[in-house]
């Protein structure tokens, strides 16, 4: 039996089709992002171009995310619909689908241990 894969609330991701000022481009994914730094209830709009390559169900539903220790033990024997990637330095994430909806997972290397 496994060890089951502790998860921890990391944010809730929001499409949009509005700007929003302050918002960031991730110019690999084709997407603005913003909030979750700032909000405090970790909400993080993001705003896809028509061409972006993610999957339509990223784009078009809410996502949670979870910071987990280890994101390759996290999506074992899951539906990964993004494979792992490295969208800023120090951060690994991936999507997977439960249910019809999208799920993040995110790994952030530690510094200074």
């Amino acid at each position: 039996m496994t060890k089951p894969v502790k998860l921890t609330y990391h944010h809730l991701g929001i499409p949009t089709t509005l700007p929003i000022p302050g918002e960031v481009y991730l110019e690999e994914y084709k997407v603005y992002h913003f909030g979750y730094e700032s909000s405090e209830y970790g909400i993080e709009w993001m705003r896809y171009e028509k061409d972006c390559p993610l999957p339509e169900i990223v784009k078009t539903l809410p996502h949670v995310a979870f910071e987990v220790d280890d994101i390759y033990e996290a999506i074992k024997g899951k539906k990964v619909i993004i494979e792992p990637n490295s969208p800023s330095e120090g951060n690994i994430v991936a999507f997977i689908e439960e249910n019809g909806t999208p799920i993040e997972f995110i790994q952030i290397q530690k510094t200074g241990i």
